[in-house]
């Protein structure tokens, strides 16, 4: 029994528009409220507020790791498909043109290409906030790192909303 593509392309979908309300939650109000008061450096409860924000990054970080990595990297694999069956149907088909679902993918392997190259290096370092004496980290750098999260983390909110609304045009399009 097979799958029908529009379940796979629906499925797809939603794990696109799923990634993109994540990256607005930890873009927008996770990490922002882990930064409210950020004592600066100079303060004595700088080191204290910066150990507390290692402590707690494992909650995000774990989520990321388990649940959106697989998402992000399942939408590779359902847009890479859907763009193989539009391509072997061709523009007529009710998938349409293959180059839109083609691009959706790229969205996402831009996602976990990003997130291994750049995200990760950063996520160590907020992690190791919760034992800055090991030396592996600056803790003065604590709200540094996370406010670059935040930057970097731009990129996984757009790739998926692009790849999602690409595939979604393209599938009402054929219909």
């Amino acid at each position: 029994m097979s799958i029908p593509t529009e379940a796979v392309l629906g499925t797809t979908v939603a794990f696109s528009f799923i990634l993109f309300g994540n990256a607005i939650t930890q873009s927008f109000m996770g990490v922002p409220a882990l930064l409210v008061d950020f004592p600066p450096p100079s303060s004595p409860d700088h080191a204290a507020r910066a150990r507390l924000l290692g402590r707690q990054w494992p909650t995000l970080w774990a989520m990321g790791n388990r649940f959106f990595r697989p998402i992000s990297t399942l939408g590779i694999f359902g847009y890479a498909y859907t763009s193989w069956v539009a391509s072997a149907q061709g523009p007529n088909s009710k998938l349409g043109d293959w180059r839109p679902y083609a691009i959706s993918a790229l969205c996402h392997l831009i996602t976990v290409v990003h997130s291994a190259t750049n995200m990760q290096p950063i996520n160590e370092k907020i992690d190791a906030l919760r034992e800055p004496a090991k030396g592996k980290v600056d803790a003065k750098q604590a709200e540094s790192y996370a406010r670059k999260w935040i930057k970097y983390n731009t990129v996984r909110l757009i790739t998926p909303v692009v790849a999602g609304t690409l595939a979604l045009f393209q599938m009402f399009k054929g219909h």
